[in-house]
């Protein structure tokens, strides 16, 4: 199996073919003298990807300063205090599908400053997640996300281990279909403090997130068609003690309520978590043995699925400009080539997905070239996977939302209140917001 750098090298290759071009060679215009200051999320998946920004630098004579470097939730929270502060003259701000309802008059129309064919390179559903108001406030960067399931695959040649299994469950151990299954082996697995079986983001959107997909995986809906919450249904209660269940069984672990996204992928990388539902960027990292102990081990497998359907939650990354910024021009052309096909092919080589059309060609390409078994596996699951994929509501509102009914999850989960008694409460919070914004 080839490790992460073959398959760097692999998609380098690819890039030739499929772009024609290098970014050095690319016109990205001249800006000898111009900075442009950025505000980008953090995080090992989305690191690579800055360290071509030298190559933009080179080529156009600009220089780029990152002056916040956070996650996403953390930037959210930066760009809303500069909103209200007025101090949004920097220029390019990392974006999110979910996130950019909320951001009205902060960035600009790229459909005014970005040609029709560069725009029609991408996939045509990222294009419309990231407009707003008939307003392009993005660029997707190779960054869409719907999660699927990465598991140890020792787990499932063990003999010893199917027959415990069976004798204890009924039925046979086997790569979990449901969402059901994966908790019976969450908690068959669990041995802590030393192993688990799952985890879960706890805290934030995260948690939100996991929990509105649930809710749908089990036939209800966060919000209904006017945006009254609806979370508090049959659907929700049996979504909300899913999580409940694992925690009160140590089948997670204790800090899984205040685990994020980098928490998740380094807890998976560490060996000790048998099953992990999560997003692609961490398909590469996982399987590479610099990076990751359970590399060689990592299986993936299309995500599990409710009583309704499978679950979906997705969305997808993206690089915005500001309306204060003194120098749109370059901002505008740091953004290009943040998202162009160079750049993709370049990221989505560490697993994530492309949301241009020519490199999600090129990635099926070089994986059957390179005769990699687990990029076509990860390639196929997410594939799969996106089969499922559904957004947010597309509300200014959903992050304000969001923070009213974590904590009530994580009290739900912790046991300081029932399901029902944590759901209904964040249900009537949610519906004084959703009336106070005049939905109805």
């Amino acid at each position: 199996m080839k490790n992460t750098k073959v398959l760097r090298a692999l998609f380098a290759s690819a890039a030739i073919v499929a772009v024609g071009e290098s970014a050095l060679a690319s016109d990205w215009g001249s800006y000898e003298g111009i900075t442009v200051e950025a505000k980008l999320i953090g995080g090992q998946q989305y690191e690579g990807l800055y360290g071509r920004i030298a190559d933009w630098e080179a080529a156009t004579g600009a220089k780029v300063d990152i002056i916040s470097k956070k996650s996403h939730f953390e930037i959210d929270k930066e760009i809303k205090s500069d909103m209200a502060a007025g101090t949004t003259k920097w220029c390019v701000g990392s974006n999110h599908s979910s996130f950019a309802p909320q951001y009205e008059g902060l960035y600009v129309n790229l459909n005014d400053h970005v040609s029709k064919d560069d725009v029609a390179g991408f996939v045509g559903g990222n294009i419309n997640a990231s407009t707003v108001g008939g307003e392009l406030l993005m660029l997707p960067r190779a960054q869409f996300d719907v999660s699927v399931l990465y598991y140890l695959k020792s787990n499932y040649e063990d003999a010893d281990k199917a027959a415990a299994f069976k004798a204890e469950y009924g039925y046979d151990l086997a790569v979990p279909d449901t969402w059901d299954q994966v908790k019976d082996q969450a908690i068959f697995f669990a041995d802590p403090p030393n192993f688990y079986g799952t985890q879960y983001a706890g805290k934030d959107e995260a948690i939100v997130g996991r929990f509105y997909e649930m809710v749908v995986a089990e036939g209800g809906n966060y919000l209904d068609e006017n945006n009254k919450p609806i979370f508090n249904s049959d659907a929700g209660q049996r979504a909300l003690q899913w999580f409940v269940d694992l925690y009160a069984a140590k089948a997670v672990p204790a800090g899984t309520t205040s685990y994020v996204w980098d928490d998740l992928g380094q807890g998976f990388a560490s060996g000790t978590i048998a099953l992990n539902l999560d997003w692609p960027g961490w398909a590469g990292f996982f399987n590479d043995p610099e990076s990751s102990k359970a590399a060689g081990n990592v299986g993936v497998a299309v995500q599990p699925k409710g009583t309704a359907t499978r679950t979906g939650w997705s969305g997808h990354h993206g690089f915005s400009v500001t309306n204060d910024c003194a120098n749109k021009d370059a901002a505008v052309s740091l953004v290009q080539f943040l998202t162009s096909e160079e750049s993709q092919l370049a990221e989505s080589a560490g697993g994530s997905l492309p949301t241009r059309t020519s490199v999600w060609e090129a990635n099926v390409a070089a994986a059957k070239a390179g005769d990699d078994p687990f990029r076509a596996e990860s390639l196929a699951a997410f594939a799969e996977g996106a089969k499922y994929a559904f957004a947010v509501p597309p509300i200014p509102e959903w992050g304000e939302t969001t923070n009213i009914v974590f904590p009530e999850l994580q009290a739900a989960i912790v046991g300081d209140k029932t399901v029902k008694e944590a759901l209904d409460d964040a249900a009537a919070e949610v519906d004084e917001l959703m009336r106070e914004s005049g939905y109805y």
